[in-house]
C-alpha cells in the first residue's frame, strides 16, 4: 500500500480527522499530505519545519537532555524524550507523534476541535506505526 492511501485509510479511522502529514523531522521533508479541504502552499510548506521544531529545536533538546540527566542515563545513547504533542487551536486539534520505526519521522493529524481527545489519540495511535511500514 502507498503512503498516500494509508493517509487516507488512518484519516477516515480518526474522528473528525480533516487532515494528516508524515513528516521526516531530519531531512526537513513532508514525505506526504492529505487534507479534505484546500491550503495555501506556504502553509503546507512550513509543516515539516514547524514540526522539526517542536520535537528538535533547541530549547527542546535541551529539556530533553535534562530530563534524561535527571533519571541517570546518557543523553546520547537513548532514545527521545518526547514522543507525542497535543496542540489545540481555537477550532483544531492537531496530533504529532514520532514512530518507532524511525525516531526522525513524525506523523500529524489534524482534527476538528469536537472530536473526542481520547478517541482521536487512541485511534492515533492505532495507526502511527502502520504508516511508518509504508515509507
Amino acid at each position: 500500500m502507498s503512503l498516500d492511501k494509508a493517509l487516507s485509510e488512518a484519516m477516515g479511522s480518526i474522528p473528525e480527522c480533516l487532515a494528516s502529514a508524515y513528516i521526516d523531522i531530519a531531512s526537513g521533508f513532508l514525505l506526504e499530505v492529505r487534507t479534505v479541504d484546500s491550503h495555501p502552499q506556504a502553509v503546507i510548506d512550513m509543516v515539516a519545519a514547524a514540526t522539526a521544531d517542536m520535537f528538535q529545536g533547541p530549547n527542546v533538546t535541551l529539556i530533553e537532555n535534562h530530563f534524561k540527566a535527571a533519571r541517570g542515563v546518557d543523553p546520547k545513547s537513548s532514545p527521545h524524550y518526547f514522543q507525542e504533542m497535543l496542540v489545540f487551536s481555537d477550532n483544531l486539534l492537531h496530533v504529532f507523534m514520532r514512530t518507532k520505526k524511525y525516531p526522525d519521522h513524525v506523523v500529524c493529524f489534524v482534527c476538528r476541535k469536537s472530536a473526542n481527545i481520547g478517541m482521536v489519540l487512541a485511534k492515533s495511535r492505532m495507526v502511527v506505526e502502520s504508516l511508518a511500514e509504508q515509507v
